[in-house]
């Protein structure tokens, strides 16, 4: 079994968000989605909209995304990967050369990113 795994905050999930998700379960046979915690986006200084349990609840009614993991810092990424025994690791190509670490551990894999759609626009259109 191929395992695979991606990281982010899914906040307002968008079709981008849905779109990069069916390409990386594409890669393989098993989907692990590392779902940012609120206290790391905290940290990320980032704000999201819904709170990491919402957007958890949204990611469990996706077929496609066999298992959800708390991203609660930077650091555990490899970590995850020996611990899963993922094969892929899969990010936006707006992350392109920043986890090319993990090529030691496994295959790492930047996708392009949806155009015309992104959490920021949104948040954008909706509070400006």
């Amino acid at each position: 079994m191929k395992k695979v795994i991606t990281y982010g905050t899914y906040d307002l999930f968008h079709w981008g968000h849905l779109r990069l998700l069916e390409r990386a379960k594409e890669l393989g046979d098993y989907l692990i989605v590392g779902l940012s915690t609120d206290e790391f986006n905290s940290l990320k200084n980032k704000n999201s909209v819904d709170s990491y349990e919402k957007r958890k609840q949204v990611l469990e009614t996706l077929d496609l995304v066999d298992e959800i993991i708390p991203e609660e810092n930077w650091e555990q990424k490899i970590e995850d990967v020996k611990t899963h025994q993922v094969d892929i690791f899969v990010m936006g190509d707006d992350w392109e050369g920043k986890f090319d670490y993990l090529n030691e551990y496994c295959e790492v894999i930047y996708l392009s990113r949806t155009e015309g759609i992104s959490t920021t626009q949104i948040k954008k259109e909706m509070f400006d």
